[in-house]
């Protein structure tokens, strides 16, 4: 009876749900506590639920479950709700993941940090592109792996049993297997939709678990959820047409190829940040082929978007000869000059460079001497033995800019190795989905088949439904760009005229005219006090005083999130609280950071902002 009154509710709960739950990458933050993710959600559906309240006022009162799609949302908070329900389980033991192998990851990471052992288990067949000796060798864990033909076959073992089974329907876990057998996590496949991993107890596990989800894939899809629910719920549903699956994927690598003016394979992931791990596994392993024994330097600023820092620093800390270093790029700090002076240490040490950065810098949005940084990144270097060093690879994030055609033939970084990646929940899709993508200018061409290789491995590349949606939405990026930065100039110099002591990070003419032009700024405002700690008090203040009149009296256009490139609207965030979660204290950006689309009423958002002035 309780089995039917879930699923009954979870029918009601989907016809009535809000549009945004399934079209969002980004949702509103204003009903979010970061604090309490996914928990806030389902303490206030479990209530409704127990109400048997599925109504639609009620269902778009309810607060935020994740800041970001990415991580978890709505839809897989509401899977994992009803899952763990009609198991008696709890919710945060039951966690979707779009990728089939990453749960499994997730696991051997945390054990690799733990020395604790690991077996895998499975019926039929591990999936085709979990490439075991891979894992083992570039990623560093250790495990067994034994086929069983039933629960009789299962092994005493000293240490995690993972059981993976393919194909169940969704829901349906066999917990007489686990439990009765030691069984310490139940991965279930679910073929072009994802997995879904159950941790039986170990909860120490969870969180680990989850940040793996947060850094280096992402949740079950929206669309995906949606399905799966559906077929929890007894009511098929089909989200999309996969026919066009093919044709949509051409027509993305054609789009990506005419804006970046690149001939390579395009890889197309998850998110922007499956992309960049799959780089940088797959630069790894390239190093560990080329270089045997050199120690690889991956070099990050400390400040740059945190999901970028965080997970460079996760990875090193799973292999041995893989180190962090720091390269300091903004406020007082040139690019180019410390670039210059890493790559020398990097070269006395005979290791092996691969160079992270953005391309404008965040939140700053600076752009270097592109014409003195490629001169320093082309320079030949000695080691101490007097053999040439190796060069290194530089990785751009060019979110900020995906217009800017760095890596074509006649590009300014054309003489280096270099890999260019953006975030497709920006302005690849307009904020429709979260799909990234990735391209290599001519000298560096050759390392794509290995970061294709760590993609697949990780089963992070973009859903069937992720391409159609960057195919609808590349053709017409370049143009939303243009319009975009218009908005953004236009408010940008009217705030220079209305609060002229406010410091304002934004591109200047001459690089717009270059073609950099982001529709994104910080604002730094003035502030007052007798103590650095009193105008750092004070300043926050009104940072947080100023997005919430913009979202109090436009709440239809200004948001409070970390969104960038979206089709409508205004967006607004503080770096410090939200894009560097992650990065350490005194690296971070307490400023006001604005992001503006092609589509919103500026002159009502010149008025608020002429309204909080008088107010200063």
């Amino acid at each position: 009876m309780k089995e039917n009154n879930v699923l009954n509710y979870i029918g009601d709960v989907l016809k009535n749900m809000p549009s945004d739950w399934l079209l969002l990458t980004t949702h509103r933050l204003d009903i979010y506590d970061e604090s309490l993710a996914k928990t806030q959600f389902l303490n206030e559906f479990e209530s409704l639920y127990k109400s048997d309240i599925s109504d639609a006022p009620a269902l778009n009162g309810l607060p935020t479950a994740f800041d970001y799609i990415r991580l978890g949302h709505p839809l897989s908070s509401m899977l994992e709700w009803a899952i763990a329900r009609l198991n008696k389980l709890e919710p945060d033991h039951i966690i979707s993941f779009s990728s089939k192998t990453a749960p499994i990851l997730s696991i051997l990471r945390k054990n690799l940090m733990e020395k604790k052992r690991t077996q895998i288990l499975f019926k039929d067949n591990l999936p085709d592109f979990f490439d075991l000796e891979t894992v083992k060798r570039v990623y560093g864990y250790n495990f067994e792996s034994i086929q069983v033909e039933s629960a009789e076959d299962i092994p005493d073992f000293d240490g995690s049993t993972v059981f993976i089974s393919q194909n169940e329907a969704i829901g349906e876990i066999d917990l007489d297997l686990p439990k009765a057998n030691g069984v310490d996590f139940y991965i279930s496949l679910q073929d072009s939709l994802g997995s879904i991993l159950m941790a039986i107890g170990n909860e120490n596990y969870i969180s680990e678990i989850q940040h793996v989800r947060r850094r280096e894939t992402i949740a079950m899809t929206p669309a995906d959820c949606f399905t799966a629910l559906h077929l929890l719920a007894g009511k098929p549903y089909t989200h999309h047409n996969k026919s066009k699956v093919e044709e949509s994927k051409q027509n993305v690598i054609e789009s990506v190829r005419k804006v970046t003016a690149t001939k390579s394979n395009v890889l197309l992931g998850s998110s922007g940040l499956s992309v960049q791990y799959a780089i940088m596994m797959g630069l790894i392993e390239e190093a560990l082929e080329k270089h045997p024994g050199k120690d690889i330097k991956i070099i990050v600023p400390p400040n740059c978007y945190g999901g970028t820092n965080d997970q460079a620093r996760r990875v090193a800390a799973c292999i041995k000869n893989v180190e962090v270093v720091d390269l300091p790029v903004d406020g007082d700090n040139d690019m180019v000059e410390s670039t210059d002076q890493v790559l020398a240490k990097v070269a006395q040490a005979d290791a092996v460079p691969y160079i992270i950065a953005e391309i404008p810098t965040n939140p700053r949005v600076e752009v270097p001497d592109l014409e003195r940084l490629k001169v320093v990144l082309s320079k030949a270097r000695k080691t101490p033995n007097g053999e040439f060093a190796v060069d290194p690879v530089f990785i751009l994030d060019q979110t900020f800019c995906p217009n800017v055609q760095f890596l074509s033939k006649e590009g300014v970084f054309s003489p280096i190795r270099a890999i260019s990646y953006v975030s497709g929940s920006k302005f690849p899709s307009g904020g429709k989905c979260t799909a990234g993508y990735c391209v290599a200018n001519e000298n560096a061409e050759d390392l794509m088949p290995t970061i294709q290789k760590h993609l697949q491995l990780c089963d992070n590349e973009a859903t069937d439904l992720q391409v159609e949606i960057l195919s609808e939405q590349l053709p017409s990026m370049n143009q939303r760009i243009e319009d975009a930065y218009k908005n953004t100039r236009e408010f940008v110099n009217f705030i220079k005229q209305t609060l002229p002591e406010a410091k304002i990070n934004f591109v200047s003419e001459d690089l717009a005219k270059q073609g950099f032009k982001p529709s994104v700024f910080s604002l730094d405002l003035p502030t007052k006090g007798n103590t650095d700690e009193e105008k750092e008090i004070y300043k926050r203040a009104l940072n947080q005083k100023l997005i919430d009149m913009m979202i109090g009296e436009i709440p239809r256009e200004s948001k409070y999130c970390v969104s960038y490139g979206q089709l409508k609207g205004c967006y607004w965030t503080i770096p410090a609280t939200s894009t560097q979660g992650t990065t350490k204290e005194e690296d971070k950006d307490y400023i006001a950071r604005v992001s503006l689309s092609p589509d919103l009423d500026l002159e009502h958002h010149k008025s608020v902002f002429s309204n909080f002035v008088s107010q200063i």
